[in-house]
C-alpha cells in the first residue's frame, strides 16, 4: 500500500514540498517576530530615542504599547 499511494502522491509532491517550506518559513518568521530578546532591545532603542528627542512620548507610548502587547502574546503562545 505505501508504494501505491506514493505513486498516486507524486503528482502533488512539488505542492505539498512548497506547503512544507510555507510551514517553515512561517514557524521562523514567529520565532523571530515574538522573540523576547528582540522585544526587549526595540524597548531599549524606543527609550534611547526618546531620551535623545528623536520621538514624542505618543509615538514612544505607541510603540512601547505594542511591543508589550506583542511580548504578553508571545508568552501565551
Amino acid at each position: 500500500m505505501g508504494l501505491i499511494s506514493g505513486l498516486l502522491k507524486l503528482p502533488i509532491s512539488p505542492v505539498l514540498g512548497t506547503i512544507w517550506i510555507a510551514e517553515q518559513i512561517q514557524a521562523q518568521a514567529e520565532a523571530e517576530y515574538y522573540d523576547e530578546s528582540a522585544i526587549q532591545a526595540q524597548l531599549r532603542e524606543i527609550d534611547a530615542a526618546r531620551r535623545a528627542g528623536a520621538i514624542d512620548e505618543a509615538e514612544a507610548d505607541a510603540a512601547e504599547d505594542a511591543l508589550i502587547e506583542r511580548l504578553m502574546e508571545g508568552r501565551a503562545r
